[in-house]
């Protein structure tokens, strides 16, 4: 699996150069196929907050996955899987339309930054200067990026395909002092699928001041289908010895625990309802950041996922040192989704790759000072199965 996946890497680098500098793109209402049973078409989705036309694009592959992918957010979201016996269903959480997605989400799919995650206090120094960011947590914290952050913007998309993979990339310009955020930052994510059942997310940035960043995707999975109840009897494996603690208001202390004997040991195969009641605090349940084992130096296994009722696994696969684990625990059933479905607390989970959370105030954790003339690269890579 591991050969398979490092090739897979290999292909998508390739694919990203021509993705990035000689792409080949569908137009609006198109819909185009490859002789593999590759399938990207683009449609209009909504209109923006100011306006605009949303577009998205939706990615098939000849085993029936499908992904949809729209501008607003950089969001993913749908994501149709088969399950043992083929039968096809979205499995994540989300918004019926861009108004959801823009006043009443709570990330459902989006891409988030400039910083997912929290950051204390809503403030950091870099290179002796404070920067001041919005406090949208609690009043008291800044989170995944600020008031307006790139779950809340609109990205441009563009389709494209190659023998191997089909796909949309999508860019934005994050300007100087942004949501508090200093440097002109451009930003590139890239959505492709493939016929190996690969979900691939690709960000790259570059800046032209010193800056920090922290993306990744904020997809809600429930693998037994978006309107099915709770994923507590999901078995979940996560690669991590060890793991970033909280305070009561979700602030890393700074300290690196180990997971042995603890309600958040996931080092073997564990349902993610099993030992949840552990969890103190409200409203419980788990929203922690997990020290990877691999510790993001090349692309490592970081978790895999299991429905027993579907058959349908997910593993995921990235190159950064840490992985958020997040068992939606804020819904309590007043959201109504997708199909006026009313998503309810354990709904779903996230699995976000990221650096740790308030990485800008520990500098003995790896770093997320991104500064010109540098890119900034990271890969997470689903790939599904169901048996």
């Amino acid at each position: 699996m591991k050969s398979r996946l490092l090739k897979s890497l290999s292909l998508l680098g390739v694919s990203l150069i021509c993705v990035i500098g000689c792409s080949s793109s569908t137009e609006s209402g198109d819909s185009d196929a490859v002789e593999s049973g590759l399938l990207v078409s683009t449609s209009d989705w909504g209109k923006s907050p100011s306006g605009e036309t949303v577009k998205a694009f939706t990615l098939t592959n000849e085993n029936g996955i499908k992904a949809v992918v729209i501008e607003f957010g950089g969001i993913l979201h749908s994501l149709e899987l088969p399950d043992k016996n083929g039968n096809t269903v979205d499995v994540l959480l989300g918004c019926a339309d861009v108004e959801g997605y823009n006043t009443d989400s709570p990330f459902f799919g989006a891409s988030t930054g400039r910083y997912a995650n929290r950051i204390a206090n809503g403030k950091f120094t870099l290179d002796g200067t404070e920067y001041t960011l919005a406090k949208n947590d609690g009043d008291a914290h800044h989170l995944h990026g600020g008031d307006v952050g790139y779950n809340k913007v609109m990205w441009k998309g563009e389709s494209f395909r190659t023998d191997d993979e089909v796909g949309v990339k999508l860019t934005y310009l994050s300007k100087d002092m942004e949501e508090g955020y200093p440097g002109n930052l451009n930003n590139t994510v890239v959505y492709s699928l493939n016929n190996d059942d690969e979900l691939k997310v690709y960000f790259e940035a570059t800046t032209d001041k010193p800056t920090v960043i922290n993306l990744t995707n904020h997809a809600y999975y429930n693998l037994s289908g978006h309107d099915s109840g709770t994923i507590l009897d999901h078995e979940l494996t996560i690669h991590a010895k060890n793991y970033t603690p909280t305070d009561d208001a979700f602030i890393t202390t700074g300290a690196i625990d180990p997971v042995a004997g603890q309600p958040v040991d996931f080092t073997s195969p564990k349902a993610i309802g099993k030992d949840i009641a552990q969890i103190s605090g409200d409203p419980g349940g788990y929203d922690h950041n997990f020290v990877l084992d691999h510790q993001g130096r090349e692309l490592g296994h970081a978790a895999t996922v299991t429905d027993p009722k579907s058959g349908r696994t997910m593993e995921i696969w990235n190159d950064e040192p840490g992985i958020q684990f997040y068992t939606v625990n804020f819904l309590a059933g007043e959201f109504a989704g997708k199909d006026g479905f009313v998503y309810q607390k354990n709904g779903g989970f996230c699995l976000e790759s990221q650096v740790y959370p308030d990485s800008p105030n520990h500098p003995d954790f790896p770093s997320p000072i991104l500064r010109p003339g540098e890119t900034y690269k990271h890969t997470i890579i689903m790939k599904f199965s169901a048996k």
